[in-house]
């Protein structure tokens, strides 16, 4: 019925969970499929090329982090990671894996639609302007970010979080705005989870332009990005 919809490819072994969420993407005008085995989710993608991956955190024969790990080698596929522990969130944003978002079990389905919907939107991209500063280039269309000639490897949220700052050299965003900037749909998050972002997102700066920082802290409020 829904044959020409966004084709969402759905990583999990639970059956009864995947065919739920399989129903609420299709009753939303999407596609799905649903691959059970881990060792087939690459394959899938290549063979598929589908607009965006619901990939479980453990499946069986290769888990979702090594997949998620592999995939983002060559590809920018917007990947949602779920997981049935909420502790495991933080973990997971510290090993830079570069999902574009992440859920627990139990979830609400319509909240997932709502998270694919939102990841697609995105990977759309509603922006193709080039933010430009001394020494300092990010193209939003390509979603490349480049540091005296150097490129920088950054994950999608970490590459959303400077493309909006880099819109507006010095001014000064908050955390909570840049949260619902950078994820734009509802979730419960942290302002630790921009903080976890912007750290990563300094180390990786500081590689290309090492000692100039280029995103400040303003103390009680959040953050800015301004190069010398």
């Amino acid at each position: 019925m829904h044959d020409t919809g966004p084709h969402i490819l759905i990583a999990e072994d639970e059956a009864k969970i995947a065919e739920l969420v399989a129903d609420y993407l299709r009753a939303a005008g999407m596609r799905a499929t649903i691959v059970a085995d881990g060792a087939l989710v690459l394959p899938a993608v290549a063979q598929l090329a589908p607009a965006a991956l619901v990939l479980d955190l453990m499946l069986p024969n290769r888990d979702g982090l090594s997949i998620c790990r592999e995939l983002r080698q060559a590809s920018t596929l917007p990947v949602i990671m779920v997981t049935a522990r909420v502790e495991e969130i933080d973990r997971l944003l510290g090993l830079e894996l570069g999902a574009d978002d992440y859920l627990c079990k139990p979830f609400s389905p319509r909240e997932l639609v709502a998270r694919v919907k939102a990841v697609l939107r995105r990977s759309q991209g509603n922006a193709v302007s080039r933010a430009s500063a001394p020494r300092f280039e990010v193209d939003e269309e390509r979603m490349r970010a480049v540091v005296d000639g150097q490129r920088l490897d950054l994950t999608p949220v970490e590459f959303r979080l400077l493309a909006t700052m880099a819109r507006h050299p010095g001014r000064v965003y908050r955390r909570d705005e840049l949260l619902d900037l950078v994820y734009d749909d509802y979730r419960e998050v942290s302002d630790r989870t921009i903080d976890s972002h912007v750290k990563n997102l300094r180390r990786k700066i500081d590689q290309a332009l090492p000692g100039q920082p280029v995103i400040h802290s303003v103390y009680g409020i959040g953050y800015r990005f301004e190069v010398d």
